[in-house]
């Protein structure tokens, strides 16, 4: 089962029993509280044996250590103390986590000698015990010896660090930021069942407890408005679409929103252009980016961001049945533009084009990001370890390429231009929703372009990273929750007041 925390931070502390973890950067000759668990000197001896030398995750589990209140020791390194950054230290708290699964409760001794830590550092350690622990298992009834589920208690975390202080006020932070990721995780590893349109809504609603006002428009007003494309990809389904406007309103007052759109295609069968059966079942993740928007705007409104932030997602379910839309069909849009549908495949672009228009027609924001697992063009390109980025605004890249490298949830800038838009002009519309095999996630963001006028726009193509990415320290789950903390800090280091 998934591990629980319930952290504290103190100034010092004697471990009576439990596990104890110690920091030691690379070429020191002592970890961190040494001098508390290891009275007897055994560390020194053992790390020698091991060939312990403190490189970055490396690990040292010493199991009931002589004349040690501990019962167990883990030495973890952190590597060479000058380039330990904000992400290292996620890492390390997620290698932590990993190693320590059946303990009852932790004393981590931060502090390691070398090396400055901040209360962020400590924050971040926390932070990244938490998002290495975090499972998806409710629908498991029973664990893997077949015996029923018991209720899992907290496991008691004690840092110990100089900085008690500034830790807790950061942590309030950090615990934001870990909500806003579980819940995006939560929301792609639900199955499609279970969370079609109108209950995705339905949990994008319970962000108003945290002063979020929230709007769902049904597909009665939807119609009103015009959104044909967007309505054109619901009409297969039983399930009715929705389209959900989240507002943030933490800026000044007359302060111009930043907005995030969030494609939400929570199962894509392809329509009548099916997809292979194989693998057609984490179609269920198609709703990733809604996810993350979603998972964002908990993040501002839970650690009450400076910042005005619009989030809107579209929801809609993609099948197949006698209502479905056809290859050869032409949607107008709620931009006016006619848009011939050549492939039934290519539908979240169809979503994102009228929510994209919304927008920027009701809110006038000072800029646009979507975010949308749209093509598997950008996967053959970039595998799983880069998101595609495309814009039209260097400033607004160049901003978004820092978030990605500071979060490491990295993305890779792509082109945009006149060639590619050529490929999706149509004969018989004023476009075609896909320009074919060549180029496919760049036409399929030429496409979106075409609904954002002059305003600063990026498009963030996740198909690769919201879902059966590499696992890695801080994330065991299929459903990454990628966008969240690279958005937040987008927020956070150029458009909080």
């Amino acid at each position: 089962m998934p591990m629980k925390f319930e952290f504290s931070f103190s100034k010092s502390h004697r471990p009576a029993g439990g596990a104890a973890v110690l920091l030691q950067v690379a070429g020191a000759k002592e970890a961190a509280g040494a001098a508390v668990v290891d009275p007897e000197g055994v560390l020194a001896k053992a790390a020698k044996i091991g060939k312990f030398t403190g490189k970055a995750l490396s690990t040292l589990d010493v199991i009931a250590p002589h004349g040690s209140p501990a019962d167990r020791i883990v030495l973890l390194g952190l590597g060479d103390a000058g380039g330990v950054g904000d992400h290292d230290w996620l890492k390390a708290g997620g290698a932590a986590a990993a190693k320590l699964r059946s303990a009852e409760k932790i004393t981590v001794f931060l502090d390691a000698p070398g090396l400055e830590v901040t209360g962020k550092a400590a924050a971040d350690f926390a932070l990244g015990m938490e998002m290495n622990a975090y499972g998806f298992e409710s629908y498991k009834t029973r664990k893997s010896d077949d015996e029923p589920k018991a209720a899992q208690k907290p496991v008691k975390v004690t840092i110990v660090t100089g900085t008690v202080i500034a830790a807790k006020k950061a942590f309030m932070t950090a615990q934001a930021v870990g909500e806003g990721v579980f819940l995006a995780r939560d929301l792609v590893n639900e199955p499609a069942n279970v969370l079609g349109p109108v209950e995705f809504a339905a949990r994008a609603k319970e962000l108003e407890r945290l002063g979020v006002d929230v709007e769902i428009l049904t597909e009665r007003e939807m119609k009103k408005l015009g959104m044909g494309a967007l309505l054109g990809v619901a009409q297969g389904s039983s399930r009715p679409p929705r389209l959900v406007v989240m507002q943030w309103k933490g800026g000044k007052a007359k302060e111009k929103p930043v907005a995030f759109i969030g494609k939400g295609v929570v199962f894509d069968t392809g329509g009548i252009s099916i997809k292979p059966a194989s693998g057609m079942e984490e179609m269920k993740g198609d709703m990733g980016g809604a996810a993350a928007v979603t998972g964002l705007m908990h993040v501002l409104a839970a650690r009450k961001a400076a910042v005005n932030a619009i989030g809107i997602i579209g929801l809609v379910e993609n099948m197949p049945d006698g209502s479905a839309q056809r290859p050869g069909d032409i949607v107008t849009s709620m931009s006016g533009q006619t848009i011939e549908v050549i492939n039934t495949d290519a539908e979240g672009r169809l979503v994102l084009g009228d929510a994209l228009w919304y927008c920027n027609d009701r809110f006038k924001p000072q800029l646009m990001i979507d975010l949308a697992t749209l093509t598997g063009a950008i996967m053959v390109a970039l595998s799983n370890h880069y998101a595609g980025l495309f814009s039209n605004d260097d400033r607004l890249a160049e901003q978004l390429l820092a978030a990605g490298l500071a979060t490491q949830e990295r993305l890779w800038r792509m082109p945009l231009g006149k060639e590619y838009d050529k490929m999706i002009d149509s004969k018989f519309a004023d476009m075609k929703n896909t320009g074919g095999r060549h180029g496919g996630s760049v036409t399929a963001a030429q496409f979106l372009k075409r609904f954002v006028k002059d305003t600063p726009w990026a498009h963030l193509d996740i198909a690769g990273t919201a879902m059966g990415s590499p696992t890695d320290e801080i994330n065991q789950s299929w459903g990454s929750g990628f966008g969240v903390r690279l958005l937040d800090q987008l927020v956070r280091a150029n458009y909080e007041s």
